[in-house]
């Protein structure tokens, strides 16, 4: 529990820290560095809807120290899917206060098929939600966020 709260400190201040440390890693996408479970991570940050629909997909390879942030507008619940992504993905939602609130580790899906639709294609994908109101979404490599005991 104490490592928890932690975390969610930890979080929730790099959080608050997000629009004076973001740096650009590529033209579009910026980044920011936090400490989670005592480890330093580098996390691209997804502000706007192109970015956060894209999110991680089409990886072939995540850093234990990368993922990406997901900042929405304002709160709200939300699910996220394994759209193109051949490696699993950890994701953990984040109050207003940046105190998680969901935890899912994410396993491919089957690739899309040639022939298959778009609508058919999303509509076979796992949805992984939120359940509460998230303001901030969290992706990491496969297994890192239980490796670090959130």
């Amino acid at each position: 529990m104490r490592a928890r709260r932690a975390t969610a400190l930890a979080i929730g201040a790099a959080l608050a820290a997000l629009a004076a440390s973001a740096q650009p890693l590529a033209p579009r996408i910026p980044t920011m560095q936090v400490t989670i479970g005592g480890e330093r991570f580098t996390l691209e940050v997804a502000r706007d809807p192109a970015t956060q629909f894209r999110g991680l997909g089409g990886r072939t390879h995540i850093d234990p120290h990368g993922g990406m942030l997901f900042v929405f507008p304002s709160p709200r619940a939300t699910a996220f899917v394994m759209r193109d992504c051949p490696i699993p993905i950890d994701v953990a939602f984040l109050d207003a206060d940046g105190r998680v609130i969901a935890i899912h580790e994410m396993q491919p899906e089957p690739p899309r098929s040639a022939g298959e639709s778009t609508a058919t294609y999303e509509s076979r994908l796992r949805q992984y939600p939120s359940g509460l109101p998230a303001l901030y979404a969290l992706e990491t490599a496969g297994g890192r966020l239980r490796a670090l005991n959130l």
